[in-house]
Parts: structure tokens; C-alpha cells; sequence
């Protein structure tokens, strides 16, 4: 499965219905036929986008018909980004979710902790 982020920019109404519900993201989700779509997580953020969401999709027709429908229940324009984990970019085939940090320096000060 593949991972996606997608960025959302509320229309008006869209900030108007999640001021006053703010679980409207969350119940559009549950209502859309979603072709193995998983919601992974939903955050509101500052800047230019006012939610961010993370899906798992088996590929990039069911994240767009997924992106297309949320955007229409949530009143919003989606910008949906296909994400490619790190650790597939060395080429060596690996399991990405256990060898993204395996190793790595970080490189943070001693007083970060």
C-alpha cells in the first residue's frame, strides 16, 4: 500500500462546518466508499493549508477518487502528494518501515534531550 498527503485549502462554508463540528472531517471519512482507503491521520495546521491528511491507498486512482470525494464533503480544494518513504530510495528493496531510522545519526545537541 501506498501512502499519500494530502493538503487541503476550507472554502468558507468548509471552515464555517468545521469551526462548529469539528469531527466533519472525520464522520466524511467514515461515509466515503473509499476503495481500500485508510485514513492514517488528519491534522489542522497553520499557513497556507488549513488540514493535513494522511492516507494509505493501493494506488494513485483510488487515492484521487478518494481525494476527489472528501474535498467535495468537506468543502475544500485537496492537493494530494503521492509520499515515497526515504529508506526505499537507497535501491536496496528493504522493508522501509524498519530501516528508516536503523543506523542514522541524528545529530542532535546534547541538551535537545
Amino acid at each position: 500500500m501506498a501512502h499519500y498527503i494530502l493538503l487541503m485549502k476550507l472554502s468558507p462554508a468548509g471552515q464555517a462546518r468545521l469551526l462548529e463540528d469539528p469531527e466533519a472531517l472525520v464522520r466524511a471519512h467514515a461515509e466515503i466508499d473509499a476503495d481500500h482507503v485508510t485514513g492514517l491521520g488528519l491534522y489542522a495546521v497553520l499557513g497556507e493549508y488549513d488540514v493535513v491528511g494522511i492516507i494509505e491507498a493501493p494506488d494513485n486512482e483510488a487515492a484521487a477518487r478518494y481525494s476527489l470525494k472528501l474535498g467535495m464533503m468537506a468543502g475544500s480544494s485537496i492537493q494530494t502528494l503521492p509520499a515515497v518513504p526515504l529508506a526505499t530510495l537507497d535501491g536496496r528493496g528493504d522493508d522501509p518501515t524498519s530501516q528508516l531510522l536503523e543506523g542514522l545519526e541524528l545529530g542532535l545537541p546534547d541538551d535537545a534531550l
